[in-house]
Parts: structure tokens; C-alpha cells; sequence
């Protein structure tokens, strides 16, 4: 799929400042929103940007780290709460990816544990990063305190509620109601964390991305 002119521009200028960020270890790029937000596009279209900087791209996603369906439908298959804080295993997240991708670390890392689909362990070749290299890790609930300090930049896609629903009903082939029960643990369980966590206050960087071919990048601190 072709790009607009102006999602390629911000694009760009995303991947300008994170190619000009000098750190004694790799830049770990967070992408955080609600599902439905377009995180996993943005992520996948700014790896070629990144690349014109001559450095090492990693993709990940914290889909590679879900915990197993016993623990994430514990409390409930229609929990929000079991939605927010159960899904993922955050430790995992961490120990195999973002900690040594970070100061003092390893660089030897792996972009995935565990397979939901198959609900069953699943350990990705471990690599050694170059010491200059960019990590674009996409996902929600990222922007979780015990995460934040494992981040170096931050970017919050940032669309309404009825504006996720519907392209997650296009996505999966659910209802496109966002009252509707197939909504209601996903919606709700965001509502948590964006309660709890305030993400967007988190961001270094938020792009209103209602319009996919229209986005529109705002940085927290110009």
C-alpha cells in the first residue's frame, strides 16, 4: 500500500529525530495506543525511514511476550481488568529485550517468549544488537510504570474510542458497536490503564492518527 504525502512526511520526521539520538547503547522506541490505534502499521512504515540512517533496525512488538491463556482469562473471558493487567508478561518483556538493549546491557536479546496463538512458550534466535542500533517496539499498555524507565522515546497514536472499535471490527470481523459485548473487556481495560497510566502524558511524541492518511505528529516538548 502506496503512503500519502503526508504520513510519509511524518514518517520522516519521526525517524530524523530518533536516527539523531546518541545513547551509549541502542534507542528503544516505544509505540503505544489503543488497540486499534495503528500502532503495528506506524511501527512497520518506519522501519524504512530508520534504516536511511545507516543503523541497525530491530521490530518487535509486546505481542511476543502475552502471557498464557491461564493466566490472562483468570479472572474472567470478558475481564477488563484480566485484559489490563494480565495480558502480558512484562517481566519477560524486560529481561529478554528492553533491559539489555539498555544502559549497561548485554545487547544479546530476543524479540519474542511466548506464542498466543499456540499458547505455548516460544523463544526467538537471541541476537546481539549493535551498540547504535534502533529498537521500534509497538504495543498497548507499554507506558506502564514498570516499563517507562526501560524506554528511551515515547510515541502515543492517539484516536477516539469509536474510531479504534471500528477498525478493530474490520480487523477481526466483530461488531462494530462499541457497546456491543465483543468490545466491552478490550474497551474498558483500556479505560484502565489510560486512568491509571495516563500514557499520553508519558508520550515524548503523539500523533493523531484518525485519518491513517492524514496523521498528524505533535512533540511534547518543542
Amino acid at each position: 500500500m502506496s503512503l500519502s504525502s503526508q504520513r510519509s512526511a511524518v514518517l520522516d520526521e519521526l525517524a530524523a529525530v530518533i536516527g539523531e539520538i546518541q545513547l551509549p547503547h541502542p534507542v528503544r522506541v516505544a509505540i503505544n495506543g489503543a488497540d486499534g490505534a495503528g500502532k503495528t502499521r506506524l511501527a512497520d512504515d518506519l522501519v524504512a525511514p530508520c534504516l536511511k540512517s545507516g543503523r541497525e533496525i530491530i521490530r518487535a512488538s509486546i505481542d511476543g511476550f502475552h502471557n498464557p491463556r491461564s493466566i490472562r482469562y483468570a479472572r474472567g473471558t470478558l475481564s477488563p481488568e484480566g485484559y489490563f493487567r494480565d495480558s502480558f508478561n512484562n517481566d519477560a518483556l524486560i529481561d529478554s529485550l528492553l533491559r539489555p538493549l539498555g544502559p549497561n546491557g548485554s545487547r544479546l536479546y530476543r524479540t519474542a517468549a511466548f506464542d498466543w496463538r499456540s499458547d505455548a512458550p516460544v523463544l526467538s534466535p537471541q541476537k546481539r544488537a549493535t551498540r547504535n542500533a534502533i529498537l521500534i517496539l509497538d504495543g498497548i499498555f507499554l507506558f506502564r510504570p514498570e516499563l517507562q524507565s526501560e524506554m528511551d522515546i515515547k510515541v502515543f497514536m492517539d484516536v477516539t474510542e469509536q474510531t479504534a472499535c471500528q477498525r478493530c471490527a474490520e480487523r477481526d470481523g466483530s461488531s462494530p458497536d462499541m457497546h456491543s459485548e465483543a468490545h466491552r473487556r478490550y474497551l474498558e481495560g483500556q479505560r484502565l490503564y489510560f486512568s491509571e497510566c495516563n500514557p499520553k502524558a508519558q508520550a515524548d511524541a503523539i500523533i493523531d492518527n484518525n485519518d491513517l492518511s492524514k496523521p498528524v505528529l505533535i512533540w511534547k516538548h518543542q
